[in-house]
């Protein structure tokens, strides 16, 4: 299994509505049927305005299956214009799952 982990830089003033956001995001990848487990986490400490949208996938195959299928769907497309304008910026971290 690997985990996915996809890292946001917030605008400043921006969190809630994010946080929000990420919320929908993931039920919209659940009701998708994209991914095995799914959280949104935010920053207690290291940079301000940060949030983590965590994955969980059998396979890299798998992760880059659902990433591509989301990807054509209106409704992700539609979810996306939404949250990407209250990003400064971010990265992904992907990890093997060793137990």
């Amino acid at each position: 299994m690997i985990v996915v982990r996809n890292v946001f830089q917030l605008k400043i003033g921006k969190a809630r509505e994010a946080t929000a956001l990420a919320k929908e995001g993931v039920a919209l990848f659940k009701k998708m049927g994209f991914t095995k487990g799914s959280r949104v986490l935010t920053d207690l400490s290291g940079n301000f305005y940060t949030l983590v949208l965590e994955n969980s996938f059998d396979s890299l195959t798998d992760f880059e299956h659902a990433g591509k299928e989301a990807m054509g769907h209106e409704e992700w497309k539609t979810w996306y214009a939404r949250f990407s304008p209250l990003c400064e910026g971010g990265h992904r971290e992907l990890f093997s799952v060793v137990e």
